[in-house]
């Protein structure tokens, strides 16, 4: 597994740790479609929320969190509509939101916004 990849997964089980540990339950990982993929579908309260989890090992191509375009929130928000389809679930409101990970000195500085649409 190339050192990138191995990153993304590791950043990816942290944000998921980090997740549960502030009381959202995690529904789906890693969910694909045609169209594209979630990172992590959770549950808040009645909140379905779609993240995305970015994952950068230092800032020379800028933060982990401006890496995520308007193009790529809304794309998860449809994406998310999309897995919610296939549910018989329903929830009061969707979500996007960005988990950004960043390591600095072997220690990830997390960064969470809720709502980023």
């Amino acid at each position: 597994m190339a050192a990138k990849d191995a990153l993304g997964r590791h950043g990816e089980q942290i944000a998921v740790d980090y997740l549960l540990a502030h009381d959202l339950q995690i529904l789906d990982r890693n969910w694909r479609c045609r169209e594209g993929e979630i990172d992590v579908v959770a549950r808040e309260g009645r909140t379905l929320v779609a993240v995305e989890v970015k994952t950068r090992s230092g800032r020379s191509h800028g933060t982990a969190f401006e890496a995520v375009t308007d193009a790529k929130i809304a794309r998860l928000r449809r994406l998310a509509g999309r897995w919610l389809a296939d549910r018989h679930e329903r929830f009061d409101a969707i979500r996007v939101d960005v988990v950004a990970l960043e390591r600095f000195a072997g220690d990830f500085a997390i960064r969470h916004e809720r709502g980023v649409c």
